[in-house]
């Protein structure tokens, strides 16, 4: 039996071609899209491989900072440790130090008080040795004197005068001024009758300064004591020009001394008088005191007027100054008249110039 041709059909072929059309199209796309993937992922790797590369520069960066910081965090470690031996160090040291401090803090005042207690006791022994050398000294002054001093109270003034010398001569104002303070007063008080002129309380402290003078005489010494008004007299009469010895004439002296309590001032004063005794006394006086109150109002010879004036007596004063011996100190006190302001600066300037001393004594002295 004869065969059956099979018949062509052409839309099977056009469907195998277009099968294969569009399978060759996908294939075509699936590379064009493979190779643009390729291109962008050697570009996404390369970008990768740099960012890479950058990331490790810095990760090698970072691992040789961190390197450092683990060498400077050890160094730290290090110091701090060797920072915290030496603050244990020092504070044992401070503390040594403080106990130490502590000790010489008790030890000082240890010694403070040990200190306060031998000053203390170094002032009783200063006072205890300066009450003994007192009553040494009042021992010794007694022993000295050649008469007793009576009289209220304690008379160890200090003065700045001290009775010394082999020769001690005593010079005594006993003219009328130095019955009282004020001219009005002494006029007064030489028309009074004998009791009430010499009652006076300048005239009983200047008879006081005799015996006070007289009682501090050495034993040692030789003494004349002279009067003075218009002329000089010796307090002890029949004595003119001699010198007494103070331990052979004590009685004689002290019956003298007694005897001032009658003397009635009168006259002028006379320097020149009193200093015509240092001229005269042979040897000389090695230390003289002058009782006064005021310059003089007499020079060497009986004044034409019976009043005179301050400037007249500084005049006196200088010419009876030029008489003066050399090298013998005049001590002076005085008692000083109103109305007769140059007295004192005169007479203290003439105590510099002799290497004497000069006092002007509070109303409650000797």
């Amino acid at each position: 039996m004869a065969r059956r041709r099979r018949q062509f059909n052409v839309f099977s072929l056009s469907f195998l071609d277009i099968m294969s059309c569009g399978f060759g199209a996908v294939i075509l796309f699936f590379m064009i899209i493979s190779a643009q993937i390729a291109v962008e992922t050697q570009d996404t790797v390369r970008e990768d491989s740099a960012e890479i590369e950058r990331l490790e520069a810095r990760v090698a960066s970072s691992g040789r900072q961190l390197e450092r910081i683990r060498e400077a965090l050890a160094g730290a470690i290090e110091q701090r440790a060797s920072s915290r031996a030496e603050a244990e160090e020092l504070s044992a040291a401070v503390q040594e130090a403080e106990a130490r401090m502590s000790e010489r803090q008790r030890t000082e005042i240890e010694r403070r008080e040990e200190l306060r207690r031998l000053q203390e006791e170094l002032r009783q022994l200063q006072a205890e040795t300066q009450q003994l050398a007192e009553e040494a000294m009042t021992r010794e002054e007694a022993g000295r004197q050649i008469r007793a001093l009576t009289g209220d109270g304690d008379r160890a003034y200090l003065t700045g005068m001290r009775m010394g010398g082999d020769r001690i001569l005593v010079l005594v104002d006993v003219s009328t001024s130095m019955l009282d303070e004020t001219l009005v007063n002494v006029i007064r008080r030489r028309n009074m009758p004998f009791e009430r002129k010499v009652s006076s309380d300048k005239w009983q402290r200047i008879l006081a300064t005799i015996d006070w003078i007289t009682a501090q005489i050495p034993p040692t010494s030789q003494f004349q004591v002279y009067l003075f008004n218009d002329q000089a007299r010796p307090l002890i009469e029949g004595t003119e020009g001699t010198w007494l010895s103070a331990s052979d004439e004590a009685g004689r002296l002290t019956e003298a001394v007694e005897k001032t309590r009658q003397l009635d001032p009168g006259g002028g004063s006379s320097l020149h008088a009193a200093f015509g005794v240092i001229r005269e006394l042979a040897p000389r006086a090695d230390n003289v005191y002058l009782i006064t109150d005021s310059l003089p109002t007499v020079g060497d010879s009986p004044p034409a007027r019976s009043v005179i004036s301050g400037r007249e007596r500084v005049r006196l004063f200088e010419l009876a100054v030029r008489t003066l011996p050399t090298n013998v100190p005049l001590n002076i006190i005085l008692f000083p008249l109103e109305g007769d302001p140059r007295a004192a600066p005169a007479y203290w300037d003439l105590t510099l110039r002799t290497g004497g001393t000069f006092l002007s004594p509070t109303k409650d002295w000797p």
